[in-house]
């Protein structure tokens, strides 16, 4: 789809769309369509009291007699002091579901400004464009009998706006946005078969034509290092493990610059859950165990792509975990890279295993100022929270509110949880310094957590328990059913408002 900014005009072909208010107040550009329509914006609403003009309603006027376009779109927009950037990121991708589902090739939507409104008509442009090309996405790659109707129709998008170059500017860093969640949802989506440790770490690699320094380690490399919880995760698959390791130098080298940003992702390129096997019916959605990683990558390749200024690392396990006459026994005891000794008593609690290593690597290497992890952990975080908010688990208060912050303003919200030594007795091992899972059910997405922070070393962190939201079963305004790629804005959002230099 081809999105441009153009100056207000009356457009001559295509679908038009124009903003009302809430109680049915015409913005500008409505007003100049209903006009030249011969007042068919003014029926329609006179004919449908139950539009109201609230945020997220739409209403259509096909084939109108006047001006020559195919239908008028007339776009819900709520109350002018409420209509920040995120009401135009989700409009632009109600808009393009809605003209996809029309048929409609091209489109036109005109943007105005209003008194009191939080976003200036530039920024609303551009967000908008940003909602549309979220929401378009799609993972087709391996359809060869879809139906033309079934396909994608929205081939154009014009956005005015009184402020066409500046709203082509403000989305220009936003577009990088949509191309790395787009990247980070195809790896996300792709089949175990497809994607698996090598495979995934070959994708990694494509970051350095960006500039980004990306380092893979095998499986001799981190045995050297003393790596067994990760290793033994791998140990039953004939997919070798990989770690990867991804640097973005933005701020430079120079002396008195602190440590980079971290981030850890799980990549579990396909769980079975070993020997403590997982029932059949929905192990095909365990391709995803691996979004954390996904994001990680995804991230890296953003700021790299919009020259962030700031240095950050990100390292990524990556591992199949498979049932097999060497894969790992509940009852194995391991000894990370920390030293300290791990009884897994559920081969299935497995991505802690990963990160336990991949996040001692990180700090032992990079003495990060800040290190956050993601992870598809626990089944126990979607019983708390549902799909609709990731756990945030922090021993940092400063880092946890700006993490929930910029959750909020890119619309991928958090729920921080508790960490306590409580929590922490449970995982206490008769056999080994630590178990991987507590005796009971009972907080199971903060045992996972507690069991993290066994492997921090005082360094602010925070970790993002992403498996209620890595994926998604129903469409949303900006993400259609599918990968999310859940993490990516708002870590983008974070470092932006927070850590780059100015």
């Amino acid at each position: 789809m081809k999105i441009g900014f153009v100056k207000p005009d009356l457009p001559r072909a295509g679908a038009a769309v124009v903003g009302v208010w809430e109680d049915c107040v015409l913005t500008p550009a409505a007003r100049r369509l209903d006009e030249a329509a011969d007042g068919a914006i003014a029926r329609a609403l006179a004919a449908t009291p139950r539009f109201n003009g609230k945020k997220g309603e739409l209403l259509e006027i096909v084939a109108p007699a006047r001006p020559p376009v195919s239908r008028i779109i007339l776009a819900g927009l709520g109350k002018p002091e409420k209509a920040d950037t995120r009401t135009f990121e989700e409009l632009g991708g109600a808009l393009a579901a809605q003209l996809n589902r029309s048929g409609e090739r091209e489109a036109t939507v005109a943007v105005d400004a209003a008194p009191g409104m939080p976003a200036a008509a530039p920024e609303a442009a551009a967000a908008l464009a940003l909602g549309a090309e979220l929401r378009s996405y799609r993972f087709d790659r391996y359809k060869t009998k879809e139906p033309p109707d079934k396909k994608p129709s929205l081939e154009a998008l014009a956005i005015g706006t009184d402020e066409p170059e500046a709203a082509a500017r403000a989305y220009q860093p936003r577009q990088k946005a949509a191309e790395a969640v787009c990247f980070t949802r195809d790896l996300v989506s792709e089949p175990g078969n497809v994607i698996y440790p090598e495979t995934l770490a070959a994708q990694a690699q494509t970051l350095e034509k960006f500039g980004v320094t990306v380092e893979i380690l095998d499986e001799p490399a981190m045995r050297q290092l003393g790596m067994g919880a990760l290793l033994g995760v791998a140990q039953g698959s004939a997919k070798p493990p990989r770690l990867v390791v991804m640097q973005w130098r933005g701020a430079g080298d120079g002396p008195g610059q602190p440590g980079p940003l971290a981030f850890v992702g799980k990549g579990v390129t396909f769980d079975t859950g070993g020997i403590s096997i997982k029932p059949a019916a929905g192990m095909g959605e365990m391709k995803w165990d691996m979004a954390g990683s996904a994001v990680v990558i995804g991230l890296m390749r953003l700021l790299a792509a919009r020259r962030a200024r700031v240095n950050a690392v990100g390292v990524v396990g990556l591992v199949e975990n498979m049932p097999s006459g060497t894969a790992q026994r509940p009852g194995d005891i391991v000894k990370s890279m920390s030293g300290q000794t791990i009884e897994v008593l559920n081969t299935d609690a497995e991505g802690r295993l990963v990160l336990a290593d991949a996040m001692w690597y990180c700090q032992d290497r990079f003495k990060p100022r800040l290190m956050i992890d993601l992870a598809t952990l626990t089944g126990a975080v979607i019983v708390a929270l549902g799909h609709y908010r990731a756990g945030l688990f922090a021993n940092d208060d400063e880092l946890a509110a700006r993490l929930v912050a910029a959750g909020q303003a890119v619309g991928e919200e958090l729920w921080r949880l508790p960490l306590a030594e409580a929590y922490d007795r449970d995982i206490d091992s008769d056999a080994a310094d630590v178990k991987n899972i507590a005796s009971g059910r009972a907080a199971g997405s903060v045992v996972a957590a507690q069991f993290l922070q066994r492997f921090v070393k005082g360094v602010p962190w925070a970790h993002l328990d992403i498996a209620g939201t890595a994926w998604s079963s129903k469409d949303a305004p900006t993400v259609p059913k599918g990968a999310t790629a859940f993490g990516l804005r708002l870590l983008d959002r974070l470092i932006a408002e927070h850590y780059e230099e100015a």
